[in-house]
């Protein structure tokens, strides 16, 4: 019966050994700046916007028991540099406290898109931080105000300091001010991004310090609860929030969003994941209509980004598949170039 059911395999397939390319987190920082990664991102979110990509909404297993969550991120981005992909990855926020291990942990696996034969199996920690800075770099460079010189962060994490690389690597920032819940976590910050940027990094104890006077903030923390008031925020000013991304959960109050000119990294995505929008929505204080436009379309001049120079502008995160799919692909081609990483058959 099993003989009837599986047919026996062509030679090619019981022969083939599949050879890829296996690439650490050292490899991958040593492969990666923030800099390509923004270049590869804005074209990957410029397919998105004209129909050249394939993502489903990404898989996610939720463990309350142990405050994890597991995200599994396929996509398939054509055009230029076409590349196919899937990441594993994980986010478990007390990692640091409890075990020493990062919040983020991850796997990509790089497939050729015209054969599936997979290219290479790389470390995606430092990968995911990466582009997702890159993601908020992009958006500072089509929202942000372009005399922009002064960055507001809130959370002193991974997240928050290649997001503050990227906003530096768009417009001519001249200083930044962090705050985070730990003042010690905020100190090491200034410090090693003070002398990583040469620009000077100043930690502040209250959050409204890190709002006042600021051209551009960055929001990356765990929180579950806006951390600070839409109240505060001043014409112009432009806001990246990348670390919420569950419905029930928010960094974002709902007087910062009605306030601003939104701007999505994928609209069906948020709309599924992104507390920061879906509360509002609920509480009736916007419409969807308010929640038009995606930051692909802005890039491909589908649609408008900053309209006055008096305009909120705020691009909210949830992290997409195509940011992944994209910086991999770059990593692989330069390792290649370079011959960096492990060959190795499965």
């Amino acid at each position: 019966m099993s003989g009837e059911a599986y047919p026996e395999s062509p030679a090619a397939e019981v022969s083939y050994r599949p050879m890829a390319l296996l690439l650490s987190g050292k490899d991958v920082a040593d492969l990666l700046t923030v800099e390509d990664a923004i270049t590869a991102v804005e074209e990957a979110f410029r397919q998105l916007a004209l129909g050249q990509v394939t993502m489903p909404q990404r898989t996610a297993i939720r463990l309350p028991e142990h405050r994890g969550l597991q995200l599994g991120m396929p996509a398939h981005v054509g055009g230029r540099g076409e590349a196919l992909a899937l990441k594993v990855v994980t986010v478990y926020p007390e990692n640091p406290s409890r075990h020493a291990l990062p919040t983020t942990i991850g796997v990509l696996v790089l497939n050729e898109p015209a054969t599936g034969r997979p290219l290479a199996v790389m470390d995606a920690g430092l990968l995911t931080a990466v582009r997702t800075g890159a993601a908020s770099g992009v958006a500072a460079k089509h929202l942000a105000r372009r005399r922009a010189r002064t960055v507001g962060v809130f959370g002193a994490g991974v997240l928050s300091r290649w997001q503050l690389a990227a906003i530096c690597a768009v417009r001519p920032i001249e200083s930044a001010v962090v705050y985070d819940k730990d003042p010690a976590r905020s100190a090491a910050y200034a410090a090693e991004m003070g002398a990583r940027l040469g620009r000077p990094v100043t930690p502040v104890g209250q959050p409204r310090k890190a709002v006042e006077g600021q051209d551009v903030l960055v929001v990356a923390t765990s929180a579950t609860e806006p951390v600070f008031d839409g109240t505060w925020l001043e014409p112009g000013q432009h806001i990246s929030a990348v670390g919420s991304h569950a419905p029930g959960s928010r960094e974002l109050d709902t007087t910062t969003i009605v306030r601003s000119h939104v701007v999505l990294d994928h609209i069906d995505s948020c709309l599924a994941e992104a507390g920061d929008v879906l509360i509002p929505l609920k509480e009736g204080a916007i419409r969807h209509d308010h929640l038009r436009t995606s930051l692909g379309e802005v890039i491909a001049g589908l649609k408008p980004g900053r309209r006055a120079d008096d305009d909120i502008t705020l691009f909210k995160s949830v992290g997409l598949a195509i940011q992944d799919v994209a910086t991999a692909s770059l990593v692989y081609a330069r390792a290649r170039r370079r011959n960096v990483g492990v060959e190795f058959t499965f």
